[in-house]
């Protein structure tokens, strides 16, 4: 009897030490969350925003705080004043190459209105004396990424945020190799998130032929552990400052080959030469500074060509003081006369590009949106119907591309300009992301787009307000279910 009594001592003290230590987690937890709730009260971007997160973060802290800390939270001020400290030292830097640029290569804007407030966003005015190629699938773009590399003589630049380590990838990394061996300065930078399945020994190879590498890290520094949230989304290949290629490919076998489930890859790139490629020779180099802490030092001699094309380059992030991918978006849709065509893998719009979108459709543009009819992530297919019923209803027409999984990020406005770039229609590029539009001011290029745009939509099937409405219940309360994550997505 006096064992037994022992033993259920034992297990009674034991309990209590476990409640204790739970009660110890679930106070600090609520402490934690208390204190969360005043960083969300002051920084989050809406009120509805706010309140889901201040009740979140003090009903069911233990789930809640964690993922506030890395999804919840849109600026990091000390990563911020990093970044912008970062720039401010490289125009130091460059001051006088970039006044040059600015000065002497601004092209008259055939009608202003269409990029009114957008120079102000970006770093750099409307560049003329541009040449350039729209690349439309993975033979094209590949085929000119690898000449652009075989043709470089003085340096290369190289930026991706998805790396693998396959057919695609290795043919790249050889690529760079021979260039470093044969006398060229390759520079090569991956995110370290969307490239996180890169192998060591395809990086070591790399380093071992020659060429600089480095990652581009969003949790540089102590204290900025919880950055995860933010990663470098841009696709960016820089040949001598004088040529340069922008888009949405990755470097990957799907992207040329297809995907297994998802069919044949549709994705757009854009090939530039010109003035145009020094900004974005810029943009690289904000992005190396921030990787490696070291401003390299290239060529700043713009070339022009015959064909005079007006390219503006515009880079966005969460270091912006402004949402600048948002209002750019807003902006095109604003100055539309005629039509305002958009392709984006992931629709998930904030609310001000959805009203936007629905007062121009109102007001009599031809608004369309192509988004794919297969998606490799599933919350964004499902939020995306959580607001199409209002969109149909203003008269936005959204087509389902059925060709394969659509990925180009592009919209064309009227007939005076188009865009390619890195930017897709979600919450995640327009406020999280490091991303980069090339915006083409030129009637031909207008039209070479919406010729595009023509053949994607032929292969489309448009969404009628009818589907929507019939949709099950399940299909209704998944879709607003995931829009709850549009802020993260």
């Amino acid at each position: 009897m006096t064992h037994e009594r022992c033993e259920v001592h034992g297990n009674g003290k034991v309990r209590r030490r476990r409640w204790g230590a739970f009660a110890i987690l679930v106070t600090v937890s609520h402490l934690l969350g208390a204190v969360s709730s005043l960083e969300a009260l002051m920084t989050s971007r809406t009120s509805a925003g706010a309140i889901a997160w201040i009740v979140s973060l003090n009903t069911m802290p233990l789930v809640a705080v964690p993922t506030y800390w890395i999804f919840g939270r849109n600026k990091f001020e000390g990563y911020i004043t990093s970044r912008r400290d970062d720039d401010l030292r490289l125009s130091e830097t460059l001051e006088e190459e970039l006044e040059a640029l600015r000065t002497g290569h601004a092209a008259a804007i055939p009608d202003g209105s269409y990029l009114a407030g957008i120079e102000d966003l970006a770093r750099l005015p409307l560049l003329e004396g541009n040449d350039l190629t729209l690349l439309i699938d993975g033979e094209q773009t590949y085929r000119s990424l690898l000449e652009g590399i075989d043709a470089a003589e003085d340096y290369l630049l190289v930026q991706f945020y998805i790396v693998r380590d396959d057919d695609i990838g290795t043919a790249f990394q050889q690529r760079l190799i021979e260039k470093a061996q044969e006398g060229v300065d390759v520079y090569f930078l991956y995110d370290e998130i969307g490239s996180y399945a890169l192998p060591s020994d395809y990086l070591r190879a790399l380093r071992e032929g020659g060429v600089k590498v480095q990652r581009f890290p969003s949790t540089r520094g102590p204290g900025k552990r919880f950055q995860l949230n933010f990663r470098n989304h841009r696709k960016v290949m820089v040949a001598d400052g004088e040529r340069a290629w922008i888009g949405g490919f990755n470097l990957g076998d799907e992207y040329w080959q297809g995907h297994e489930e998802l069919g044949p890859w549709r994705d757009t790139h854009l090939a530039v030469a010109g003035p145009a490629a020094l900004a974005l020779q810029l943009v690289f180099l904000e992005d190396w500074l921030w990787a490696s802490d070291d401003i390299l030092e290239l060529a700043w001699e713009p070339v022009t060509t015959e064909r005079q094309a007006p390219v503006m380059i515009l880079p966005s992030g969460p270091a912006d003081r402004f949402e600048t991918a948002s209002l750019m978006v807003q902006q095109a849709i604003h100055a539309a006369k005629e039509r305002i065509w958009i392709s984006s893998p992931y629709f998930v719009p904030d609310d001000g590009v959805q009203t936007m979108l629905k007062l121009a459709a109102l007001n009599g543009i031809d608004v369309r949106i192509l988004i794919p009819e297969r998606q490799d992530n599933l919350l964004p297919r499902y939020a995306t119907y959580a607001f199409l019923g209002p969109m149909l209803d203003a008269g936005v027409k959204i087509y389902r591309y059925r060709g394969g999984f659509l990925h180009g990020k592009s919209f064309v406005i009227d007939d005076a300009g188009a865009a390619v770039g890195t930017v897709n229609l979600d919450n995640r590029s327009f406020r999280l992301n490091f991303e980069v539009t090339a915006l083409v001011m030129e009637p031909d290029f207008a039209r070479e787009v919406a010729a595009m745009f023509e053949e994607d939509f032929s292969r489309s099937t448009r969404i009628e307000q009818e589907a929507i409405a019939e949709r099950p219940l399940w299909h209704r309360i998944a879709a607003r279910g995931a829009y709850l994550f549009a802020p993260v997505l």
